[in-house]
């Protein structure tokens, strides 16, 4: 039941999902087609199924990117496969953070950034789709020195446990009071549904959220 209750929250969430799977399986599919094609029109049958043996092919190599991360231009070289979640945690360096790999497959939170004013999963969205994006990960709304209004209305109401999952509902919460900046607590509960917290603390987190609302500091 609960696992069907997930599925059903999740089809309902307007969080961005590029579908990085049925993206690269089109990739693959599109170069097996293209390799078939030239082999069938010179009659080398015999190199058709090593081309399509070989699905990486369309993917390899690497590429040279430019991200708008946090106020600053980050370069970076990945591979087009690579997640935005990848590339900012293990392609840079310094590296970001913030962002954590939990589930990787656009279930958990864990990894959302602010794209554009929008919370998005970074582990469904591909590097070289976030370039020319506004990039903001939990480390560019704040620092335990000078924290936003929702990062320090986490501390004051203890909006959090292990933490692990804190990244991730402060960009969420922090982008949503952008836009509406007055909600109520059902509004705040929807904004934060793709947004799990394992240990529970969802009472404490939407009373910071609700704090945050209050003091006018979603900033």
């Amino acid at each position: 039941m609960s696992d069907d209750h997930d599925q059903e929250r999740r089809k309902k969430s307007s969080r961005y999902d590029p579908s990085r799977r049925k993206f690269l399986k089109g990739v693959g599919v599109a170069g097996a087609g293209a390799a078939l094609a030239d082999h069938l029109l010179t009659g080398d049958a015999d190199k058709v199924a090593a081309k399509i043996s070989t699905p990486g092919d369309p993917l390899s190599g690497n590429v040279n990117l430019v991200l708008d991360l946090n106020g600053q231009k980050r370069n970076l070289t990945v591979e087009p496969r690579t997640t935005l979640l990848s590339a900012i945690r293990d392609r840079l360096e310094p590296p970001v953070t913030g962002p954590k790999l939990v589930c990787d497959m656009g279930s958990c939170g864990a990894c959302t950034v602010i794209m554009d004013g929008k919370p998005v999963y970074s582990c469904l969205v591909l590097a070289v789709d976030a370039v020319g994006k506004k990039l903001t990960t939990v480390e560019g709304l704040g620092s335990p020195e000078n924290m936003n209004g929702v990062q320090r209305a986490f501390v004051e109401h203890d909006g959090l446990m292990c933490g692990f999952c804190t990244p991730g509902f402060v960009t969420t919460i922090s982008a949503y009071l952008k836009k509406n900046p007055n909600p109520t607590l059902d509004e705040v509960r929807e904004a934060c549904k793709g947004n799990f917290c394992r240990c529970g603390t969802y009472p404490r987190v939407f009373e910071a959220a609700l704090a945050a609302a209050k003091a006018g500091t979603s900033g």
